[in-house]
């Protein structure tokens, strides 16, 4: 399966099931199993690497198994090839995400002209609190 043009992922490593749908289907719905339950063991992929494993697990959140199994359902569309196009856009999608590294945070300083702009904004904020004092109440 074409992740990106640079990375596939063996479709050894994608384990499909077939499972009765809820739904829409009338008769059909009782008799055929077009809801596909697409697995991909995260932990034991040997194309991954640790960092991207890691990100994958993260944004899996709840479709992680404690085995660290990811379970994609999809069961929108009456036909198994549907489905499992849908299930396997699905994984491309969580798996691009994972590739992709997080921007590093640089360091940075607030300008002397956003701290000047922030003391005067201090400053006016005080004198509005200071002229909501009571009449013959002494300031101290």
């Amino acid at each position: 399966m074409q992740i990106t043009p640079s990375f596939s992922l063996p479709d050894e490593e994608l384990h499909f099931e077939f499972v009765r749908a809820s739904g829409p289907g009338g008769q059909n719905v009782n008799k055929v199993a077009t809801a596909v339950q697409l697995r991909f063991d995260v932990r034991a992929s040997p194309s991954l690497t640790e960092e991207v494993k890691s990100r994958l697990m993260r944004l899996a959140g709840k479709r992680l198994t404690a085995e660290g199994v990811l379970v994609i359902e999809a069961k929108r569309y009456r036909s198994q090839e549907q489905n499992r196009a849908e299930a396997e856009l699905r994984l491309a999608e969580l798996i691009r995400r994972a590739l992709t590294a997080p921007k590093k945070r640089r360091v940075t300083r607030p300008s002397a002209g956003a701290r000047a702009k922030r003391l005067e904004e201090k400053r006016r904020r005080g004198e509005v609190k200071r002229q909501r004092v009571k009449p013959g109440v002494s300031e101290e």
